[in-house]
């Protein structure tokens, strides 16, 4: 098992990943799980790498996750008579119902919910905020706008509104014929595009009926206003910096990230940093120096995981990628303030025996040499209560299902072993020095502690801590 890093890759399949082969060069170089994006691609395609995936998990032995994520509303401007028109600083622009192309003064905006929404004073931005138009007035059926920023604008381009709540589901009819095929096909997880408030995950959590986890994408500034009741909903969240730096001022983003990080900690959420993480490595084998400092700021904030998009589904070293994102995750993991920085935001720890076993194994792991963290758990809630406090040791989490296995994927210094469902302690203890041997992830003299709870099977009931020396 290569556990030599905490902080998980979460990397994009696309065009650039041809085979299982190539699949099994990312995991062996640092992927912990795999990202198929609903945005592009057929259901035949993501279908067949969904397979490449699941025949190199038989292959290692080893569980891999998998995260279906879903489109989301695009809401865009209607077409050009002549295909595009050129806007100018402080002249009128109307949006409106009409489908008729449109020109200089006009244009189609095919979406009732934003007319609805907007009000003077209110910004829209187009063409991923490089336009940028000022409410002025506004009809039943047409929004009158100012150009404050303009350029040129060609048809079918992206709409931003960021002032606004769009009463608009996150969840479009190809959302949902996606979602139904992605939950038949098995994927382990499903990212909600377009989440603005929380009402949007209670939906989508009965659509999904418990067949995967939901991971929520926060690219909205509603979504920050709400983050923590968002975030006790869903089961992780997704810093989605593209549309985030669309929609607020590139300056908040950093100050965002980290307050969705800590706010995720705290709620022992995992907490996935992505968009542009190493960009320019889709068409060069080596990353610009602000990238790589970009990657180690998400790694010493306490991220779960880091995320590659079209790096490796469509860029041309896809595997090189990878291979410096883990060079940089072990670099930063290594340094000697690291653990310090995890401990000072460690969060609050709540009244429950599993919560006071998790800050236990954190403090045993800081004062003696332990080499791993052994965790025997069936829906893997244990295991990620240990995970929130960040140990210096890493955590073997042992599960009788590989469900669990391939969900907990996703967080931090976890690494999922499937083995029999156990009835007692004693055999957890004889399993977990067993397999950390086996794993080598413990040594001949090399001291282990093992948690487990009874009664078994029974999320939160871990209430047993043993400390052990592998002979």
């Amino acid at each position: 098992m290569n556990a030599d890093k905490k902080v998980k890759i979460l990397a994009t399949l696309g065009p650039a990943i041809r085979d299982a082969t190539h699949i099994r060069q990312l995991v062996e170089a640092g992927v912990n799980l795999f990202r198929l994006n609903f945005s592009h691609g057929e259901h035949a395609d993501h279908a067949q790498r969904y397979q490449w995936v699941r025949e190199v998990e038989r292959e290692l032995n080893q569980p891999i996750g998998i995260l279906m994520d879903l489109q989301g509303p695009k809401l865009r401007v209607g077409r050009f008579a002549e295909g595009k028109v050129q806007l100018v600083n402080g002249q009128s622009l109307r949006l409106d119902l009409d489908a008729t192309p449109g020109d200089a003064s006009r244009v189609n905006l095919p979406h009732p919910e934003i007319i609805e929404a907007l009000q003077p004073g209110m910004s829209l931005l187009l063409d991923d905020g490089r336009l940028r138009l000022k409410v002025t007035g506004k009809q039943a059926d047409a929004v009158d706008t100012c150009v404050i920023a303009g350029g040129e604008l060609s048809d079918r381009k992206g709409v931003n509104v960021p002032e606004a709540v769009l009463q608009l589901s996150p969840l479009t009819e190809k959302d949902r014929r996606d979602l139904a095929f992605g939950l038949e096909l098995g994927v382990d997880w499903v990212a909600l595009s377009f989440v603005q408030r929380p009402e949007d995950i209670v939906e989508a959590r009965e659509l999904i009926g418990g067949k995967a986890f939901l991971m929520a994408k926060i690219e909205k500034p509603s979504a920050v206003q709400h983050l923590e009741e968002i975030a006790k909903l869903c089961d992780a969240i997704m810093v989605a910096r593209g549309d985030l730096g669309v929609e607020v001022p590139a300056e908040n983003v950093p100050r965002i990230q980290k307050d969705i990080v800590r706010t995720c900690r705290q709620l022992g959420r995992p907490v996935v940093v992505a968009t542009q993480m190493l960009e320019s490595m889709r068409f060069s084998p080596a990353p610009t120096r602000a990238e790589v400092t970009d990657v180690a700021n998400a790694v010493a904030e306490g991220a779960d995981a880091v995320m590659l998009s079209a790096e490796t589904a469509s860029g041309d070293y896809p595997l090189e990628t990878v291979q410096m994102m883990s060079k940089i995750i072990r670099q930063v993991e290594n340094g000697p303030d690291y653990q310090s920085q995890l401990d000072v935001g460690r969060p609050q720890a709540e009244a429950t025996a599993s919560d006071a076993i998790s800050c236990a194994i954190r403090r045993i792991s800081s004062i003696l040499p332990v080499a791993a963290l052994v965790n025997y758990t069936e829906s893997g809630a244990s295991s990620l209560r240990a995970s929130r406090e960040r140990p210096k040791a890493p955590i073997l989490s042992l599960t009788p299902s590989l469900t669990t296995a391939r969900r907990l994927t996703v967080a931090w210094g976890i690494y999922s072993v499937v083995n029999e469902r156990l009835r007692r302690v004693e055999e957890v203890t004889s399993t977990a020095l067993e397999i950390a041997q086996a794993q080598d992830m413990a040594k001949r003299g090399e001291t282990v502690v093992i948690t487990a709870g009874e009664p078994f099977g029974q999320p939160g009931s871990t209430n047993s801590l043993r400390i052990e020396t592998l002979h």
